[in-house]
């Protein structure tokens, strides 16, 4: 029996990491700190559980369960506060904490994200073990340091790790604050949607398929860094476009009335490894990725409209 233990399961990853695993056949546990929400997908066999992970790590229930697997994606996710917040420095405690309550409790097989904001972006192109790792945030210095630490671990305990370093990702449910949601949460409300000129190219996964390759990852042997991307960099305002055009609504874009001069101008990652040692590949284009994502915002509008002061892509994409 695959058992795993899966964290961050109502974020914007983990909400389709469930079905992911499910599919391959995993009996899945998954913690939280609040009450078991409603699902959004229909995972039947999914096992919730209440846990504090920044309280303690979940000792007892680890020696309860005895899963074979962790797939570990929470983390502190306030998009105005993520790259700056101390909350980074506590996730960092509380992740290591938890692996190491995993492997005590006779677990074999950890997946943690970490996020592309380890790398220097500088290069452009990310590869994993050539591309200098100099994060220029708070919480791209404490995603490095968790991986080097979780990966150091795992080797002097005999568990396999993997640290899957997610890009740029969006997808139904996301942040409202966010490029993707606010433009589309805008121009389905008619409201402007003011962003930059969008000349930044950026590395794009849909959240499904994030999760899809993470999961693929937990169920092989790979080890150590792999980066979870397209492989493929698009411009932002092609992005800003394409959802414009599939809202019939190019009339309400405000390009160039937010600044990203500060921003690199290329950030793609090198998938060779997730493409020929994990065998996996995306499902989603971008077109499909993006109308599954208004469709999505549609359905939430309707239900709850909410009045806005129009769009910003001041936060640019997520990252993991």
């Amino acid at each position: 029996m695959k058992r795993v233990l899966l964290t961050g399961a109502t974020g914007l990853v983990g909400q389709f990491c469930v079905p992911a695993l499910l599919e391959r056949g995993y009996e899945v546990h998954a913690l939280t700190s609040k009450s078991p929400p409603p699902r959004r997908e229909d995972p039947s066999g999914i096992h919730w559980h209440r846990a504090d992970l920044l309280a303690e790590p979940p000792t007892e229930l680890l020696a309860t369960l005895r899963p074979t697997h962790l797939l570990h994606g929470a983390w502190y996710m306030e998009p105005e506060r993520l790259y700056t917040s101390l909350e980074n420095f506590r996730w960092v405690r509380a992740s290591l904490g938890l692996l190491e309550a995993f492997a005590a409790a006779g677990g074999t097989r950890a997946v943690m994200l970490g996020s592309c904001a380890e790398y220097d972006w500088s290069d452009g192109l990310c590869v994993e073990g050539r591309t200098p790792t100099v994060p220029t945030s708070t919480y791209g210095v404490c995603k490095l340091a968790l991986g080097q630490l979780a990966l150091a671990f795992a080797r002097q305990a005999g568990l396999s790790c993997a640290w899957a370093r997610v890009f740029f990702l969006y997808g139904p449910h996301e942040n409202p604050n966010r490029l993707v949601a606010s433009v589309v949460r805008a121009l389905l409300r008619g409201e402007p949607a003011y962003c930059s000129t969008g000349e930044q190219r950026r590395d794009l996964l849909h959240a499904r398929d994030v999760a899809d390759a993470c999961a693929a990852i937990l169920d092989g042997p790979v080890e150590g860094v792999v980066n979870v991307a397209s492989g493929e960099a698009v411009a932002v305002r092609d992005v800003i476009f394409r959802i414009a055009d599939l809202l019939g609504r190019r009339d309400l874009l405000r390009l160039g009335a937010r600044s990203a001069a500060h921003e690199p101008p290329l950030v793609v990652a090198d998938v060779d490894r997730l493409t020929n040692e994990v065998g996996w590949r995306p499902r989603f284009d971008l077109d499909t990725g993006l109308r599954d994502t208004i469709r999505s915002w549609r359905e939430i509008l309707g239900e709850a409209p909410e009045p806005g002061a129009g769009a910003s892509d001041r936060t640019a994409f997520p990252t993991a």
